[in-house]
């Protein structure tokens, strides 16, 4: 092998653990406009709750029963009740997890995610910074866009 190329594998392999462990431009650093210490955090959710939204946790696939939630409403995130998306931007994309193609606007932010040693879009709630998802760009017109979300960070309130 030659030695820049050795090098180079060398250097991607002692940065990847850093930048897993930092976690890329992590949203619970900013200040958000609902905010809770972690017990506070810990007293309101449920421990998966918890979990996912403040600890960028993943569910199991297919465990969510808002994957096969399928009435007109709104999905909410379950720590602040802020809207995030409307049941008709939800889709099926076989993933397991529930997914939608667009949020409702101003109801998410994303942040790079370096958690699996590569670059991932996070999102997360605009309101109080909890871990949602992932957004990826293999998602159905007409943005293709698809917000794949963890059902147990959110909650479905029925039109």
């Amino acid at each position: 092998m030659p030695r820049r190329r050795f090098l180079a594998w060398l250097s991607m392999g002692a940065a990847l653990p850093v930048m897993a462990a930092c976690g890329g431009g992590d949203a619970s650093a900013k200040a958000y406009p609902v905010s809770f210490s972690e017990a506070e955090w810990r007293k309101r959710l449920t421990p998966a709750q918890f979990h996912i939204l403040r600890e960028q946790g993943t569910e199991t696939p297919f465990t969510s029963p808002l994957n096969n939630e399928h009435r007109a409403g709104t999905f909410v995130c379950a720590a602040d009740g802020n809207r995030l998306f409307a049941s008709a931007t939800k889709f099926d994309s076989g993933t397991g997890w529930p997914s939608f193609w667009k949020p409702l606007p101003g109801a998410i932010g994303t942040s790079t995610d370096f958690r699996l040693g590569y670059p991932r879009t996070e999102v997360h709630c605009a309101r109080c910074g909890g871990h949602l998802g992932h957004v990826f760009d293999d998602g159905p017109k007409p943005t293709g866009k698809r917000y794949c979300m963890n059902g147990i960070a959110m909650k479905f309130v029925p039109a």
